[in-house]
């Protein structure tokens, strides 16, 4: 498919990663406060953690070249084709607990996590 800016990528679907209506709320509230309305939340797996791989999220405006944008109502997130190999069937969610506040992966191919619940391994 290809994008406003003549940048080719996929177009993904929940079964990559669905978002809970918690995370789609927030996540509409920081690209609005951010002024990045219509832009998207990427997620990015990289190496480092305690446990070996971390999740890196960020606002972007657009997705990149072969990335893959996954529409969940009024949200869009961006994946790069690697990160969604670790990825795949994962749940985004948002939470405000005492102990975490903010975006939370619930990775079904992760097999160990650590305590913070950044990061993880396969």
């Amino acid at each position: 498919m290809e994008g406003a800016s003549s940048v080719s990528y996929t177009l993904g679907n929940e079964k990559l990663c669905r978002i809970t209506s918690e995370a789609a709320e927030r996540l509409s509230d920081l690209l609005r406060e951010s002024e990045k309305v219509g832009g998207a939340l990427r997620i990015a797996v990289v190496g480092g953690g305690c446990s070996g791989l971390q999740y890196q999220m960020d606002l972007v405006d657009r997705p990149r070249e072969k990335d893959i944008l996954i529409e969940a109502g009024e949200v869009r997130l961006v994946v790069d084709p690697k990160s969604a190999l670790f990825l795949a069937g994962s749940v985004l969610d948002y939470s405000e607990d005492l102990q975490n506040r903010g975006f939370i992966v619930r990775n079904p191919n992760a097999s160990s996590h650590c305590s913070c619940g950044k990061s993880f391994s396969l």
